[in-house]
């Protein structure tokens, strides 16, 4: 009876300890929730080929590129926010809740002009460059996240492309940002990696924001599993989609619509996007029709309040409205290490994007990092200068 009565009371002081820590877990949860939070956001690193001129050298590769893109980015905890009319501004960075990239983590293996490296040789200097010293710590102290979705360069590595490869097929970065990111039991490889069925779907929750990873872009079966996710996810809460292509995407990357919806050199697609193209027979028009799809589906999910992608490589923050202007999406694109629009000119214009957001106050900050801001004079310990800076909105939609 003795010890009964011990075991009792111990159980009794357990379950007491378990609800003070209950209390605090639930505390900390409801300070995050109500606590700002900020991640990177950046694409397109294209490992395997050259940029034409970089810190005073020419022809330099995408592994000496992105090193230094990394080293800008473990650099942000002390940058200081510039004084503008965004979250947090004038204040120091400081912790840092995840970082990601929205795919093209190598770059399509062609033979022509030049032969570029294999997905291997691709992942393996990724993996040197930017996994292994990326150092970014959360609030706790953890290291923070840095997630990974494909682009189209990383799926054609694994399909096959309409341009020549070599070699033809090589499933190395589709196999590894799988593995990464959803830990199979079995991890996957270069050879038992199946485009058709190990889709890269995941969500993640920051600060009181629900945030999705997807691959290539929320066609009719990624639409499919979302719907299934927020099914557990508050009508407010703020959504935010995280994928390589552009809302208006392009042609090129739907499926085959002609003959055996195969991938050829005569009808272009690439079919790294699971719908088959209903506008036309020809990679060269409007994708009106999946637009007007997508724009009903986000009707539908009016918390959708932001949508990060990359493929089109420059600095952008604007407001998709779809075809008719029936849409009101803050879109942010990103600009590339390695093919930037108008940083592939200008080193000077190199850039990621730092995003700060508070959900209790429905507000995004999304600030212009430029990472090189001095040239050809730039070293890994020169601090980011800062660009342009957009505060918006992460109520739900009015449409």
């Amino acid at each position: 009876m003795k010890n009964i009565l011990r075991w009792s009371e111990g159980r009794g002081w357990a379950w007491r300890l378990v609800g003070l820590a209950a209390v605090l877990i639930l505390g900390r949860a409801s300070q995050s929730a109500a606590t700002p939070v900020t991640f990177v956001f950046t694409s397109d690193v294209h490992y395997g080929i050259t940029r034409g001129s970089f810190r005073g050298a020419g022809n330099v590769e995408s592994r000496v590129v992105d090193a230094a893109l990394v080293a800008k980015i473990n650099r942000l905890p002390t940058a200081v926010l510039p004084k503008d009319d965004g979250l947090r501004a004038g204040e120091v960075v400081g912790p840092i809740e995840f970082s990601v990239i929205t795919g093209d983590i190598a770059n399509r293996q062609e033979l022509y002009p030049i032969h570029v490296q294999s997905a291997t040789v691709s992942w393996a200097q990724f993996e040197e460059t930017i996994l292994k010293p990326y150092a970014l710590k959360n609030a706790a102290g953890e290291t923070a996240p840095l997630f990974l979705v494909p682009g189209n360069h990383d799926v054609s590595d694994a399909i096959g492309s309409p341009s020549k490869m070599v070699p033809e097929r090589d499933a190395t970065s589709m196999a590894e940002i799988y593995n990464h990111m959803l830990r199979p039991a079995v991890p996957l490889t270069k050879d038992t990696y199946d485009y058709a069925k190990h889709k890269i779907y995941y969500s993640r929750d920051f600060g009181g924001a629900h945030c999705i990873f997807l691959t290539m872009w929320p066609d009719s079966t990624a639409r499919a599993w979302i719907d299934n996710d927020l099914a557990r996810v508050a009508a407010a809460t703020p959504v935010f989609l995280f994928c390589h292509d552009q809302p208006d995407l392009e042609a090129k990357h739907l499926t085959n619509p002609n003959g055996k919806r195969d991938i050829n050199s005569h009808d272009k697609f690439e079919n790294v996007v699971g719908d088959v193209c209903a506008d036309g027979t020809t990679v060269d028009v409007e994708t009106a029709i999946e637009q007007r799809a997508l724009v009903a589906w986000l009707k539908t999910h009016r918390n959708i309040t932001g949508y990060f992608h990359g493929n089109s490589n420059w600095h952008q923050v604007y407001t998709w409205t779809g075809l008719e202007g029936d849409l009101a999406l803050n879109t942010f694109r990103a600009d590339s290490s390695m093919k930037g629009k108008d940083s592939g000119k200008d080193e000077k214009r190199l850039s990621f994007q730092l995003i700060t957001f508070d959900v209790a106050a429905q507000t995004l900050t999304s600030r212009e990092c430029l990472w090189n801001a001095k040239g050809k004079s730039d070293t890994d310990d020169t601090p980011v200068g800062w660009g342009e800076s957009h505060t918006l909105s992460i109520a739900p939609r009015a449409k």
